[in-house]
């Protein structure tokens, strides 16, 4: 891992100063100003970085999540490529499930595939509380980051209860969700009984991060988009909100995000977040009013932007971060994760140009 002297990652020969809580990220979050508009993306770890693919060559998933020397430098790599304002861990939100006894596999090609679904409220009692000892491995990697970040934040994260018990009810990807909502809709004592049981892991296995020392957290609901807006605040907003109350007290900003969730923004800035997430349909202004001043957006960048020529990868950016502007707080981003044909050095002209373009005085 390349460093300067002061432990800080190398960022263009010269080391941030005032600490992650200091940066010009969680002072976006906390809609404190900044020197400029923060830039992180989500997946910059991944399969878009040769680094990656060469690192976790004949390394499964859940394995090399597991490693925290490889966590750690799978984490820090596209820091170094792309000069971003955060790192986020690298994990996956199956992680903590299977820590909690559930047995899955992340296989290529495909994703999470649960060997045994959930069907019955014994499904749901055998999903075991895990603690620190569970998940070591995330533990340690969080700390090795931390020591090797110095002044740029770490953010955690994990999956949201939706999300999580679409996976394990259905058995793996669906795209329509049918086996989910039928439980949803045909057993709504087990489907909370389910969703509260992973609200309780998914709380445990966050704590866990923020007691190593992330700067921040985000709670991704990457399914929720599925649910009209009376679905999801009687089935899943109790249990997203159980998550991130339960952090009130942990000192770092609480991400909020889902994938085509337009009209559920609000309900979603309701569950407890200090900043929401807002995918590539909803313009920022737009989600703002739906969210509440009182909330940091972060967004919100079609990935499939990053695939078209420079000049218009430059109009997209410039119009998001005019639409951030009259935002209490911007966090720029991907509206989702950075698909793996990306380029990565549009990412980083696509970092430098955020920086260039929202540079201000900060007294």
């Amino acid at each position: 891992m390349t460093t300067d002297t002061t432990g800080t990652v190398a960022r263009h020969g010269e080391p941030r100063r005032g600490g992650p809580a200091d940066s010009p990220f969680v002072r976006a979050c906390r809609r404190e100003p900044g020197p400029h508009t923060p830039v992180w993306f989500m997946r910059q770890a991944g399969r878009s970085l040769p680094e990656y693919r060469e690192i976790r060559a004949n390394v499964p998933m859940l394995e090399s999540c597991r490693r925290p020397d490889l966590v750690a430098e799978i984490t820090l790599q596209p820091v170094r490529r792309h000069g971003v304002d955060a790192a986020i861990l690298f994990s996956d939100i199956v992680v903590p499930v299977a820590a909690a006894g559930v047995d899955l596999d992340i296989v290529p090609g495909t994703g999470p595939v649960v060997a045994e679904p959930v069907r019955t409220a014994d499904d749901v009692e055998r999903i075991r509380p895990i603690g620190r000892d569970d998940v070591s491995y995330v533990d340690e990697a969080v700390r090795l980051l931390v020591a090797e970040l110095g002044d740029i934040p770490l953010i955690g994260f994990a999956g949201a209860p939706f999300t999580l018990a679409s996976y394990l009810v259905e058995g793996g990807p669906s795209r329509t969700h049918a086996k989910t909502k039928a439980l949803m809709y045909g057993e709504p004592e087990l489907w909370h009984a389910l969703c509260a049981r992973l609200a309780e892991v998914t709380l445990s296995f966050l704590r866990v991060q923020v007691d190593a020392g992330v700067s921040a957290v985000q709670l991704f609901d990457s399914w929720a988009g599925a649910l009209s807006e009376a679905d999801y605040r009687r089935y899943v907003l109790p249990h997203s909100t159980a998550v991130l109350s339960g952090l009130a007290d942990a000192g770092v900003p609480r991400i909020h995000f889902g994938v085509g969730t337009g009209e559920l923004l609000g309900a979603m800035g309701e569950a407890g977040a200090d900043v929401v997430g807002v995918d590539w349909r909803t313009p920022l202004d737009v989600a703002t009013r739906r969210i509440g001043p009182d909330k940091a957006v972060q967004g919100n960048l079609d990935p499939c932007v990053l695939l078209a020529p420079w000049p218009v990868v430059e109009t997209e950016v410039r119009r998001i971060l005019d639409q951030g502007r009259a935002v209490p707080g911007h966090v720029f981003n991907l509206g989702h994760g950075v698909l793996p044909e990306t380029d990565p050095d549009v990412l980083t002209r696509v970092v430098a140009l955020v920086h260039e373009l929202s540079a201000r005085p900060v007294e």
